[in-house]
Parts: C-alpha cells; sequence; structure tokens
C-alpha cells in the first residue's frame, strides 16, 4: 500500500494526527533556531567575564554583555544597567530569569501535550475501525476475512499514534536539554556578578 492509501484507511483520526505532526515539526524547527540565536556565540564569553568580574570591573563586565548577542549577556547587561548592589542584583536577575525562562520554553510545552494526544487519538481510531469490523453486516457477509482485515486496517491508526508521540517527545527531550543549559549558564553567570558586586563593598 502506499501512504496515501495507508493513510486513507487509517480512518479520520489519521488527520488529527497530521496536523498533530506537522505542529511538532513546526515547534521544532522554530524552537532550534530561536535557541541557536540565544546560545551566546563567543566561545570566550564566561572566560572574559569571569576576568572583569575578578578585577571587580562590572563596568567592563556590562559593556562586555552589552555586545555580546545571547540570552545570557542579554541578562547580565540588563541587571547591571539597573544596578550595581548586591540586594537589588538579586532581584533584577531572578525577575529577568524568570521572564527569559518562560520565552525559552515557549510552546514546549504543546509538545508534551501531543505526547499524551497522539497514542489516545490512534487507540480511539483503532476502536472505532475494530467496531467496523466486528459491526453486523461484516459477520452477515460471510467473509471472516473481512473481520481480520478489518482489524489490521484499524490498527494502522495506533501505529501512527505511537509514532507522532515517539517523534514528539524525542523533540521535547532535545529541547529541554537545550533550553536547562541556558538556564544553567544565567544561574552561573547571574551568581559570579554577585558575588562580585558583594566583593566590591
Amino acid at each position: 500500500m502506499g501512504i496515501f492509501e495507508i493513510f486513507v484507511k487509517g480512518g479520520l483520526v489519521m488527520y488529527p494526527l497530521l496536523i498533530c505532526s506537522i505542529l511538532v515539526a513546526a515547534i521544532a524547527i522554530e524552537r532550534m533556531m530561536y535557541l541557536r540565536k540565544m546560545k551566546t556565540a563567543s566561545p570566550t564569553f564566561m572566560t572574559d567575564l569571569n576576568t572583569h568580574l575578578k578585577s571587580g570591573d562590572l563596568d567592563g563586565a556590562r559593556s562586555l554583555c552589552q555586545h555580546t548577542d545571547g540570552v545570557v549577556p542579554a541578562l547580565i547587561a540588563g541587571g547591571l544597567t539597573a544596578t550595581t548592589d548586591k540586594d537589588k542584583l538579586e532581584q533584577v536577575f531572578e525577575s529577568g530569569a524568570v521572564i527569559a525562562a518562560s520565552r525559552l520554553r515557549y510552546r514546549v510545552g504543546m509538545l508534551d501535550m501531543i505526547v499524551t494526544l497522539s497514542p489516545l487519538l490512534g487507540l480511539l481510531g483503532t476502536v472505532i475501525g475494530m467496531i467496523q469490523s466486528f459491526s453486523v453486516f461484516n459477520l452477515k457477509s460471510g467473509e471472516p476475512m473481512a473481520i481480520t482485515g478489518g482489524i489490521g486496517e484499524a490498527l494502522i491508526a495506533t501505529a501512527t499514534g505511537l509514532c507522532v508521540a515517539i517523534f514528539a517527545l524525542v523533540v521535547y527531550t532535545i529541547l529541554n536539554h537545550k533550553i536547562d543549559a541556558l538556564i544553567d549558564q544565567m544561574e552561573n553567570a547571574a551568581n559570579a556578578v554577585i558575588l562580585a558586586a558583594m566583593e566590591r563593598k
């Protein structure tokens, strides 16, 4: 059977499963591009930042962050622009990190929903297909192969639902790993700046 024929035999639930798979692909592409943009391009950024912080040069650290792309430099630059007071820095970094994390996780929660929804849709399609296979009309037809063939076609929906769920789970895991790594970098950089501000006093 061709792909289109298999799709048709899977029943009506194949259409929402198709929409789910397209959503997963779209979210994966959009989030990957966004996370790549938010990742600090300079491999020596943290080294240079720590050099400024160890010497107590918060102005130099702010200037470095302002001229470096990425979510971590943006967080540090925003905090040092607002204040250099240790207590206020903690509040600024905390609120900034919450906003940045919510932007990083934007739409990722939808993948979690698709992981749960797709197998259920597939199961629903299978149940509907089996009901049709065991209908009175098939039993009266005197063709037992019609029942087994109908069950085989009904299982297409379950298989498709599981494939979509696996695809969504893999994308969800990869994105969460990348997001957690960025959040850890934000926490480490913010803690280093706060410590430097304390020592400056």
